[in-house]
């Protein structure tokens, strides 16, 4: 496909060593074949070129003082990615793993996922190589403030509105909120995922997880199927894996396993919500202390995996919810899961499986497979609904958020589905997605112009 080629031998030269970027561009550029062999429009306005480069890529040093006294220093990143139907929204991520690639790839897969919301967002997204693991509430402290002091002049309620991604949660977003608001001398809304009491929305901490539960409820809905009494894996262990397990409760699920960077835990008789919410939300220690409230489960540590795959993908369940981070679940996993039975696969993390895993699903009759673009948009969904809040100077309860948030997966689902039906390629929710988020994106450009 002569611009599918062309486009990525273009990145690779003037983006060198950014494989996930390629890797989720090239996903997008085949799933918009159809479209764009049949609206000649969006090739004569040179869109393709257009959306891969990002509107500005910002780069910064951060400084900061560790607790001995020494000064450290991390790179910080804040791409601004597209902004035709909005502010740039997306998350910031601070984990040891964050470079140049990883925040274009997320950033790139977050303009379709917020034009998918129907909402007035626009696409971008942040981060530093700096891990918030093994600090102190001082060092972590410091440094937020320090990387706020960068990022506030490039931020603002109606430019760019970050959120929180891994390795950034309500305390992060706490420190960072107090040094915009020291430097700036103004409290708005330039960050979501805040503190209740001062601007945050209740459900926005589950929303990730829950919607992505949501969207595989009506993938199965739509193929005259459930999620009571289904088997589920999850991976990860985080805000996004322990309310997918959450919710998968409260819809009649059996969710039995998590994921953390030390290890997998699986127990067959459901994992303990209680249990995990203590290890991870209060005491942040490793999956292995589940054993001690829970010795009839199974630990196993990432020295003893498996070299082709996380053990997660390996047991029998009915649906897998990919939860962790990008790339988790490669072609053998894939395979291992629908040899064991697995007959749908909803995203929670940002592009989980590989482009191989991805294909091997799509081309497995009446699979069902929600990509994360689509199946994740649950968080952005609900920090839009922050903004609102503040807008309006209101707060809704937990009931109002959910009842939206679940209208809205509904409403990314029906989309993806009648854009794929559209286009010959039923279930096929990566072409649908793409394609409908695509189109939204691309007509907003054509009709502001050359810019």
């Amino acid at each position: 496909m002569p611009y599918t080629a062309k486009t990525i031998e273009y990145l690779k030269r003037t983006s060198p060593a950014q494989s996930e970027f390629y890797q989720a561009t090239q996903e997008v550029l085949l799933s918009l074949r159809p479209l764009l062999d049949k609206e000649k429009k969006y090739q004569r306005y040179n869109i393709i070129e257009r959306l891969v480069e990002p509107e500005r890529q910002i780069m910064f040093k951060i400084t900061w003082m560790d607790d001995e006294g020494m000064v450290q220093v991390n790179k910080g990143y804040r791409i601004e990615f597209n902004s035709a139907l909005g502010p740039y929204k997306g998350g910031l991520r601070f984990h040891h793993s964050v470079n140049a690639g990883i925040i274009k790839f997320l950033g790139f897969e977050q303009i379709f996922k917020n034009a998918l919301t129907g909402l007035q967002l626009g696409g971008g997204k942040g981060g530093s190589n700096f891990d918030p693991k093994g600090k102190s509430e001082g060092e972590i402290m410091r440094f937020c403030q320090a990387f706020m002091s960068e990022l506030y002049r490039h931020i603002g309620p109606t430019t760019d509105v970050p959120a929180g991604d891994i390795g950034v949660g309500g305390r992060e977003i706490g420190y960072m909120f107090g040094q915009y608001k020291k430097l700036t001398g103004r409290y708005e809304g330039i960050l979501t995922g805040k503190g209740l009491n001062w601007g945050g929305s209740l459900a926005r901490t589950e929303a990730t997880g829950y919607g992505t539960v949501y969207f595989a409820q009506n993938m199965l809905e739509a193929a005259g199927n459930s999620l009571e009494g289904k088997t589920c894996v999850v991976s990860g262990a985080g805000n996004v894996a322990i309310y997918t397990i959450e919710k998968l409760y409260e819809l009649g699920a059996i969710p039995i396993s998590a994921s953390d960077s030390r290890g997998t835990i699986y127990d067959k008789e459901g994992i303990n919500l209680n249990t995990l919410k203590e290890l991870k939300e209060n005491k942040k220690v490793s999956l292995v202390h589940y054993l001690d409230e829970h010795p009839h489960a199974i630990y196993t540590p990432v020295e003893l995996y498996d070299t082709k795959m996380n053990p997660v993908w390996a047991i029998s369940c009915d649906v897998a919810f990919p939860c962790a981070t990008q790339n988790e679940l490669n072609e053998n996993a894939a395979k291992e899961l629908i040899k064991n039975g697995c007959i749908c696969v909803s995203e929670g993390a940002n592009m989980p499986s590989t482009a191989d895993a991805v294909d091997l699903f799509i081309g497995t009759k009446n699979f069902l497979y929600g990509p994360g673009k689509a199946a994740n948009a649950g968080g952005v969904a609900t920090s839009q609904l922050e903004m609102s809040q503040n807008a309006s100077m209101q707060s809704w309860d937990f009931e109002t958020v959910d009842n939206k948030l679940k209208n809205i997966m509904k409403g990314i689902y029906i989309s993806c589905s009648e854009t794929a039906k559209e286009y010959n390629s039923t279930n096929n929710f990566v072409l649908g997605a793409n394609i409908a988020g695509f189109k939204k994106v691309a007509d907003a450009m054509i009709d502001q112009g050359s810019v």
